[in-house]
């Protein structure tokens, strides 16, 4: 399973529901840094450090890392979902096929209602 690190407006809901799947995810938060406004590229070398994809909502932010710092451990940038146990179930399906996530960029989407 996947090494995952979420950024501040992650929903902790998707990353219990994550971890219950079998990935292995810390939060900003967890590692202290919750509430400091942390910038994305520093978000990203927090994960790259502890060789984890980020995980994140911050799409336009993170792709443009992307582009821009192509050597990282993964990210995967997600829709914002009012059904966090579907956004979690999405990434789940994403990443799983993936293998490992060093320089990919994930997109997951929220399904047309």
């Amino acid at each position: 399973m996947a090494r995952l690190f979420a950024d501040e407006n992650f929903p902790r809901p998707t990353v219990m529901r994550l971890r219950q799947l079998g990935h292995d995810v810390t939060t900003i938060q967890e590692e202290g840094k919750g509430g400091c406004g942390v910038l994305d590229p520093d978000v990203l070398d927090l994960a790259i450090a502890s060789d984890r994809a980020v995980l994140t909502i911050d799409r336009k932010g993170f792709n443009r890392l992307h582009r821009s710092r192509p050597n990282h451990s993964g990210i995967v940038v997600s829709s914002e979902f009012s059904d966090f146990t579907e956004q979690a179930t999405l990434i789940h399906a994403a990443i799983l096929p993936a293998g490992d996530l060093h320089g990919k960029l994930i997109r997951v989407n929220r399904p047309p209602r």
